[in-house]
């Protein structure tokens, strides 16, 4: 690979399968030359890529960084630059910077997602890195990369063999392993405000090629930055979106038709976005419902979304005990190994461990006995206050407690043939209330057989 190489989306480029340009002059497979006006691939791509900025002084907002005295500007021009985190939201452009740095430096180039990549993929960057005199190792989402993972990039960074740049959109002191942290420079990147984004607009309007030949008005603009959250890469590519849906020359934007044209749209998945929560809740609703195959469909689209890892494994834990219970107590056993594995290992392998819990969840028996239990245990509580604990069931650690009657006449269990003893555990006031009622399945059935053999030895019925 040589110097001001970017890495395209996957698909979009057909050609030549090594790392260099071919005697023609082809970018290699896989990669584009930075700012490249009419290249093969540019009607292809969506217009945040096509417009994406080459220099620093084409990138918009984030000043602080990379301003006439910024941080990123100073580094750049020296010559020298220093491993780093860009830690900021969605589409403030923390993967342009890295390019735009690459670029300027001569290094050479290489892209890592974390949501794809293995400790593998890193290493095969690292031994090819050790062939250049700069390389400079992007790895996009960097918090999703695991220990392990996150490891095998320390040596290499800390003996300058490569230059590392993650991006995050977390914080990065909680998200990433103390010890690569301590190697890296943590730079901020702010929310672009709506002056960036409206010029970000008159931008790709007369700078694309595609859009420059249109008459386009844009008469509104709320719609457009609200849905966009700040995020100038979706804004940019909901704007195109937008433009493409209408008839020859009626190019007008307004809010309502920006509305419309979103609604319209069937994003795979929308992390940030209200899409976040509907994915998640029908993915818990279809493991509910003991649907294997439509869980792991919205299992693959939190993953192909880019979702964090943990939060896909803590709900599966939550879901363990609030849906399959006592009919399967296996199952919170499986989720828990399941949270711990996929938290080390991270993707891409953590999705064969996800798959695994989800499928064996949603085929699992269903009981909601225990959630339902606790929900009335504190329900109870709220109502009837701080009830006094039954004296037999008291703590009698002192001789004065003793002879307050701490503890006297409490039977222990264990001392009888049927290892229980017909006493209350309730206070009196909510004596014989009933909390827990088992599911109707196999495995509560007999602890409802038990707990009833048992309550006719307590209560006589």
């Amino acid at each position: 690979m040589r110097e001001g190489w970017e890495r395209l989306p996957k698909g979009l480029c057909g050609g030549c399968k090594s790392v260099q340009p071919d005697p023609k002059g082809h970018a290699p497979q896989g990669f584009r030359q930075h700012n490249e006006e009419g290249s093969m691939f540019q009607n292809n791509l969506p217009l945040a890529e096509r417009i994406r900025p080459a220099t620093l002084d084409d990138l918009i907002g984030q000043q602080h960084l990379v301003g006439q005295h910024g941080v990123l500007r100073r580094a750049i021009q020296s010559g020298v630059i220093p491993s780093m985190i860009l830690w900021g939201p969605p589409g403030v452009g923390k993967t342009t910077m890295a390019n735009i740095i690459a670029h300027s430096v001569k290094a050479t180039f290489y892209t890592l997602s974390a949501v794809s990549s293995g400790v593998k993929d890193v290493r095969e960057v690292i031994a090819k890195a050790r062939n250049h005199a700069k390389t400079i190792l992007f790895i996009d989402e960097i918090h999703r990369f695991s220990k392990s993972q996150q490891d095998a990039l320390l040596g290499a960074v800390e003996k300058g063999v490569i230059t590392l740049i993650g991006a995050t959109t977390e914080n990065p002191s909680f998200e990433v392993n103390s010890a690569l942290l301590s190697r890296c420079q943590v730079y901020t990147l702010k929310t672009l405000d709506e002056n960036d984004l409206l010029n970000l607009l008159q931008i790709a309007m007369q700078k694309d090629e595609k859009l420059r030949s249109k008459r386009i008005t844009i008469k509104e603009h709320k719609a457009l930055l609200k849905i966009s959250g700040g995020d100038a890469r979706k804004m940019l590519n909901l704007f195109e979106l937008v433009i493409d849906s209408q008839p020859l020359g009626a190019y007008v934007i307004t809010d309502a038709l920006v509305t419309s044209v979103s609604q319209q749209r069937v994003a795979i998945y929308d992390k940030n976005g209200e899409q976040h929560y509907d994915i998640i809740s029908a993915f818990i609703k279809s493991i509910r419902g003991s649907d294997p195959n439509a869980a792991v469909y919205y299992l693959a689209r939190m993953i192909e979304g880019g979702e964090d890892v943990k939060f896909i494994a803590r709900r599966l834990l939550i879901l363990a005990s609030e849906d399959i219970g006592n009919a399967n107590p296996t199952a919170l056993v499986l989720a828990a190994n399941c949270f711990q594995a996929v938290t080390f290992i991270g993707y891409p392998e953590a999705e064969i461990v996800l798959s695994q819990c989800v499928t064996y969840l949603a085929g699992s028996p269903k009981s909601n006995a225990s959630y339902v239990a606790i929900k009335q245990a504190r329900a109870l509580v709220r109502e009837t206050g701080d009830l006094q604990v039954p004296m037999h069931l008291r703590n009698a650690p002192t001789k004065l407690m003793k002879n307050e009657g701490y503890g006297k006449g409490y039977q222990y269990v264990h001392n009888f043939d049927t290892n229980f003893a017909a006493q209350e555990y309730l206070p009196d006031q909510v004596k014989n209330t009933v909390l827990y009622d088992p599911g109707r399945n196999a495995r509560e059935e007999e602890i409802r057989k038990r707990l009833k053999m048992l309550w006719k030895e307590k209560y006589g019925y």
